[in-house]
């Protein structure tokens, strides 16, 4: 593993544990060059995975970038880190188990928005926000209005 801080490519394992997930290895590192320490996470990929973008255009699957994005939505809500680091783990794994390599963006998004569905409200209509491209008030009042059970005549 390469130093981050001075490039130097031969690093040593001090530490190794399983990360709270515990779907992952937690490594604390040393540089004997320059005295660096830092940490590396060991994730099992069980497949490369390719996102076909609605463009056509293909790029590799960047779990970071899920991460990210589902972060955003996420900030500021009351929800334990450890559910939201399940909740992405699941996803991930579900995404290599549908048994493709390629798999289209707004899948992705689907399988997101059904997880920030079950967990927060909020987050799923942050999300959604983004995901759908809404460009108007009208629209978050659309959206949230799909969610609302509907009302008998005369509840209102």
């Amino acid at each position: 593993m390469r130093c981050p801080f001075c490039g130097n490519i031969d690093t040593q394992v001090k530490d190794s544990r399983p990360a709270e997930d515990h779907v992952s290895i937690r490594r604390r590192r040393f540089c004997p060059a320059c005295g660096g320490r830092f940490t590396t996470y060991e994730r099992v990929q069980l497949r490369d995975l390719v996102v076909i973008k609605s463009n056509g255009k293909r790029e590799d699957f960047d779990r970071d970038k899920l991460e990210r994005s589902i972060r955003i939505s996420m900030q500021k809500r009351p929800i334990e880190p450890d559910r939201i680091d399940q909740m992405i783990s699941g996803i991930v794994r579900r995404l290599e188990s549908m048994g493709e390599t390629d798999i289209p963006s707004n899948r992705i998004g689907e399988i997101v928005m059904e997880a920030l569905a079950r967990i927060d409200t909020v987050a799923y209509v942050r999300f959604a926000s983004v995901y759908k491209n809404f460009q108007a008030a009208d629209d978050f009042e659309d959206f949230v209005h799909e969610l609302r059970p509907p009302t008998a005549p005369g509840e209102e």
